[in-house]
């Protein structure tokens, strides 16, 4: 550790001066990105950039408390009936950047859209149970679903679009118009996107940059003025002894996990993934490479959630048992095992992947990693186009991510079954807990699906990832949530300059 520190120290020694002086930040607050956001619609938003920055653009009918509770965001609620919802509009409810007034039938024009079968929303697998919706008066709006559900209300965080332009089939994900606290102001490049904040019309701008040392030199120049994430722990460390320098962090609920796709005749054998599973030493990379800023997982819900499960393990690091696994699907020496492991070149994802290669060889498990640029390795994974990856899940709030992920009739584009897992008991003890009438009921059901799947292992647990901000020190105001929303830009200032 020491030495990378002196290596990063020399190289801002020598790289700074032949840079010149710092430059003037100028009037926009700008915010380093290790990746671009994929799509600015959110009906099709899944990745983490994507569902950070949308949540600023477009106002949606509930949102989530730190307890992991619905709450209202634009609309209350009341259940009539156990399939009946009714939700009431707030009479200060916000209007749409073109002016026009928020009202019902935008609700049901943006949920209508993303059950319909061509749109190919990846969201409609969680809302497939609105059976109908009904529009009393512009202010409420009545949804009757084909059963029971206490959690629906939850389920309904997408961000509302206006009925007008969505009839018109308006390119949102281009030009949006949402009813958020901000507004879209321009895209001219992949890699600078900007807005501005509606009650003070600060401007801000989005700049992808991919390396995380650049990334900290243009927030030392002045050229960036917050950055969050995807930081090795060695820069964090230099940075955290500078003056001019604020660094925020809090525990995270982003869930990084192994993928597999199991209609690939390697991974589809469990003795394959659980060999690959015991071979993998997480306490090490989590010292090591998140510096011991990330808690071990064993699922998608944290413990502390209302329906995760304090007593699910991960799988332990055995290196026995991974060699017997193997040994037991076939592999040895002379034919070992080979797997392609994809990820993205983000440095500290392509790290834990030369981490993983290295683990994995001393089971014999030869393993080739092919890194991609973002949008190139998302697709690939959205297509079923992999045998190994790693990703990881942000925003994680309400358990009908289980569906979205677990249910064999989430299989993209229909939802976020990417591994192509097809299990009935799974699909059965989803089906089972979406039907229970109190969250008791269903938490009990959700638990014994975590179990299933810890067993079946489509996706190997790693680890909750910490949330840590980086900011200059005129920048205040900026406050961290626990799954690195960007929803702290709201109350964000400069004040002067360095």
């Amino acid at each position: 550790m020491a030495k990378k520190l002196n290596i990063f120290t020399l190289l801002l020694l020598v790289v700074l001066p032949l840079l010149g002086c710092e430059q003037a930040p100028g009037d926009s607050i700008r915010f380093g990105l290790a990746s671009n956001p994929v799509t600015l619609d959110p009906r099709f938003a899944t990745d983490a950039a994507s569902t950070r920055v949308n949540r600023l653009l477009y106002a949606r009918l509930v949102d989530f408390d730190e307890k992991f509770q619905p709450v209202m965001a634009l609309a209350s609620w009341q259940r009539i009936a156990p399939d009946h919802y009714r939700f009431k509009l707030r009479q200060d409810r916000a209007r749409f950047h073109s002016g026009q007034k928020l009202t019902s039938h935008d609700v049901v024009a943006t949920y209508a859209s993303i059950l319909d079968k061509a749109t190919a929303s990846p969201h409609r697998a969680s809302i497939n149970i609105i059976e109908r919706m009904e529009i009393p008066d512009e202010e409420h709006i009545d949804f009757y679903l084909n059963k029971s559900d206490p959690l629906f209300p939850g389920r309904l965080v997408v961000g509302i679009l206006p009925r007008k332009l969505l009839a018109k089939g308006h390119q949102f994900s281009q030009q949006p118009v949402g009813s958020g606290p901000f507004k879209f102001i321009a895209w001219p490049q992949a890699e600078h996107l900007q807005l501005q904040r509606i009650k003070d019309q600060q401007a801000f701008e989005f700049l992808r940059v991919r390396k995380p040392d650049v990334r900290v030199l243009k927030l030392l120049r002045g050229e960036i003025d917050l950055m969050q994430g995807d930081m090795p722990p060695e820069l964090l460390t230099w940075l955290g002894n500078r003056q001019d320098i604020n660094i925020i962090r809090r525990d995270g609920t982003t869930f990084a996990y192994i993928g597999f796709n199991l209609e690939d005749p390697k991974m589809r054998d469990l003795k394959v993934r659980q060999a690959i599973a015991h071979a993998i030493d997480r306490d090490t990379i989590i010292q090591y490479v998140w510096a011991d800023s990330a808690r071990p997982a064993a699922g998608l819900l944290t413990p502390d959630h209302w329906a995760g499960d304090q007593q699910l393990l991960g799988v332990p690091y055995d290196l026995e048992k991974a060699r017997a696994l193997l040994a037991q699907a076939g592999y040895s020496p002379s034919n070992p095992l080979h797997i392609v492991y994809k990820t993205s070149t983000n440095s500290v994802r392509l790290r834990i992947a030369t981490i993983i290669q290295s683990q994995l060889a001393k089971v014999g498990v030869q393993v080739e990693i092919r890194s991609y640029d973002w949008g190139t390795f998302y697709a690939d994974i959205k297509a079923g186009n992999f045998q190994m990856y790693s990703l990881a899940w942000v925003g994680i709030k309400s358990p009908d991510i289980f569906r979205y992920v677990y249910h064999s009739s989430s299989i993209p584009p229909q939802g976020a079954n990417r591994g192509r897992f097809r299990n009935q008991d799974a699909d059965l003890l989803i089906e089972t807990a979406e039907a229970q009438n109190t969250l008791i009921n269903q938490a009990y059901y959700y638990r014994q699906l975590q179990k299933l799947v810890m067993k079946e292992l489509p996706y190997i647990s790693l680890w909750y990832e910490d949330q840590v901000s980086v900011t200059r020190k005129n920048l205040q105001g900026y406050t961290l949530s626990r799954d690195g929303n960007y929803d702290g830009l709201r109350n964000v200032v400069r004040q002067g300059s360095l």
